[in-house]
């Protein structure tokens, strides 16, 4: 395997690209489809994968893949026009009547957010959030405080064993949903911290909106849509993946079941339509950046330890965490409500570093700067670090024996979103 001082070069070719994301932030599309084929193309002419060599290897490897990139295109398609729904039944404009009329109002948000991820995907919370913030806010969303909607979003799945594809593939894998339960210590003390941070933000940068709009009414058809988007999603997460787990690794029943719905719901209303060109080239973006890191050659962890822990966090805000997580599964020896949190909220310190947050700037493209994101956004990985420190001063590092039968062949692979 070719290194570069003892570094992999895969390693230097997706930091390129991360790097260039981070200059070029107005061209995120081009960086990430370059960054794709110099990554393939090195492997197939190079390394080769572990499927094989050549172009067949590369063909192997997609078929190993392509669920779990059909998944998040369809959840990211989908959700993009689940979004229009919500918005347009005018819950966001009516929400106000129920909301403080200061920064507690967006805390709260930040809140519904935490909640509603703890038992749907985070790409759907995260987009529901930002919809919701966009009518709340004039459409003035300040990014410190779409860092605090990522960040609640991934923190509200990192507890439950349904709320994030990492936390299913554990509970698969013979991970007790009470082991995993014990990751809230972190993330609701995250959620604190970046909540109150990230509503004053927002509050200084845009109030919430005051008006009452007493003559507004609900669109309950269009809310009936979004209910059942999210139930389709909800009985495709729990009933394929955790009964059927053999099949969910050979075909993208979540996406398709959200789209089953969407279609079956045509005769109500009328999806936006138009809002999928703009979305599809984010999501193409983000599904490159996806196996750009299937592709990196991380075989071993380091021991598992808080420490390694702490450290799969950060790893996480730049690599897909799917991978990782199979990989710990596999090594053994983790207190898996630790690994939760960590390779669940991490990804919230860099703004492609989760699903959720790529979805979340497809909405609001001008989050969509590595330097404005941690500039604004610092508060998030203050929280990690906060949140860690009462995991292990309150829960304490209690590492599992290895699972039964442990192994990444073992581990079917939801892919409900990060």
């Amino acid at each position: 395997m070719p290194n570069l001082f003892g570094v992999p070069v895969e390693f230097f070719l997706f930091a390129a690209t991360l790097l260039g994301v981070a200059l070029f932030h107005g061209h995120t599309l081009q960086v990430g489809l370059a960054g794709l084929v110099a990554v393939a193309g090195y492997k197939i002419l190079v390394t080769g994968f572990k499927a094989g060599a050549g172009v067949a290897g590369f063909a192997g490897h997609l078929g190993h893949e392509w669920v779990t990139l059909a998944n998040l295109f369809c959840l990211l398609m989908g959700f993009a026009l689940l979004s229009r729904h919500f918005e347009k039944s005018h819950i966001p404009v009516v929400l106000p009547r129920f909301l403080p009329h200061d920064w507690k109002g967006g805390f709260v948000l930040l809140v519904m957010v935490f909640v509603i991820s703890s038992f749907l995907d985070n790409i759907a919370a995260a987009l529901i959030g930002g919809a919701m913030a966009h009518q709340l806010f004039r459409g003035k969303v300040h990014i410190g405080y779409l860092a605090g909607i990522v960040a609640a979003s991934n923190g509200g799945g990192s507890g439950s064993v349904v709320g994030d594809t990492t936390t299913t593939m554990l509970w698969i894998a013979g991970v007790s949903p009470a082991s995993v339960f014990e990751a809230y210590a972190g993330a609701l003390t995250s959620l604190v911290i970046v909540g109150v941070i990230a509503a004053k933000q927002q509050h200084a940068h845009s109030p919430i909106l005051k008006s009452a709009h007493a003559h507004t009414h609900v669109d309950w058809g269009r809310v009936g849509i979004v209910v059942a988007i999210l139930a389709a999603a909800i009985v495709a997460n729990v009933v394929v993946n955790l009964r059927f787990g053999d099949l969910a690794d050979r075909f993208p029943f979540i996406g398709v079941a959200v789209w089953l719905a969407l279609l079956a719901t045509l005769s109500i209303r009328r999806p936006d339509w138009e809002v999928l060109p703009e979305t599809a080239k984010g999501t193409v973006f983000l599904l490159s950046l996806v196996l750009c890191a299937s592709m990196m050659p991380v075989e071993e962890l380091p021991a598992a330890s808080p420490m390694s822990a702490l450290g799969l966090g950060f790893v996480s805000a730049v690599f897909d965490n799917i991978p990782l997580t199979a990989l710990a599964i596999k090594q053994g020896g983790y207190d898996w409500g630790f690994l939760a949190y960590g390779v669940g909220f991490g990804g919230s310190m860099i703004w492609f570093g989760s699903s959720a947050g790529v979805a979340l700037c497809s909405m609001f493209p001008e989050a969509k700067s590595v330097g404005q994101w941690l500039r604004h956004g610092w508060h998030v990985t203050a929280a990690y670090l906060v949140g860690f420190a009462v995991l292990v001063a309150v829960v304490g590092w209690h590492p599992d024996a290895p699972l039964p039968g442990g192994g990444v062949a073992e581990v079917a692979r939801p892919a409900n979103g990060r």
